[in-house]
């Protein structure tokens, strides 16, 4: 088993092809405000924010992180701001010592360790799952 590394990532090195892939992908939507590929503490990711509108006005912000990495290994933080506190969630596939390789981390905090879980090997299977997630989120942000 190849150990966990300290920032809960994988050991791989980023898959930046994949990023430029999801960056274009996402950007083709009118959910996505911007998709840029940064470089955010130390840490080469896609940062994704979403489309205000999307949201009712009780959202000041809303953003997705991605980490991509070449043994096809990711962390994907979804993530609202709210004027008293945050909501959040979190994708992750990588070797850690406190759940199984694929899990979700669940809202409203995403606390450690999360929930055991089997994603896609394919990162567009995997994209759409989160997506449509985030629309299910964005409904029930709309019913509330």
């Amino acid at each position: 088993m190849v150990p966990p590394t300290g920032d809960g990532g994988s050991p791989a090195p980023i898959d930046r092809p994949i990023l430029e892939f999801l960056q274009t992908r996402l950007q083709a939507t009118g959910q996505v405000a911007t998709a840029l590929i940064t470089d955010a503490g130390g840490h080469l990711e896609l940062r994704v924010t979403l489309t205000p509108s999307y949201y009712p006005d009780s959202v000041e912000e809303a953003t997705l992180a991605v980490r991509w990495y070449t043994n096809d290994d990711f962390k994907i933080h979804y993530r609202e701001v709210h004027p008293k506190d945050a909501w959040e969630c979190r994708w992750d596939r990588h070797p850690n010592p406190h759940n199984t390789r694929d899990h979700f981390h669940p809202p409203p905090t995403a606390p450690t360790p999360g929930n055991d879980a089997s994603w896609s090997t394919d990162h567009r299977d995997v994209l759409r799952l989160v997506l449509d997630e985030i629309e299910e989120r964005i409904r029930e942000l709309w019913r509330d």
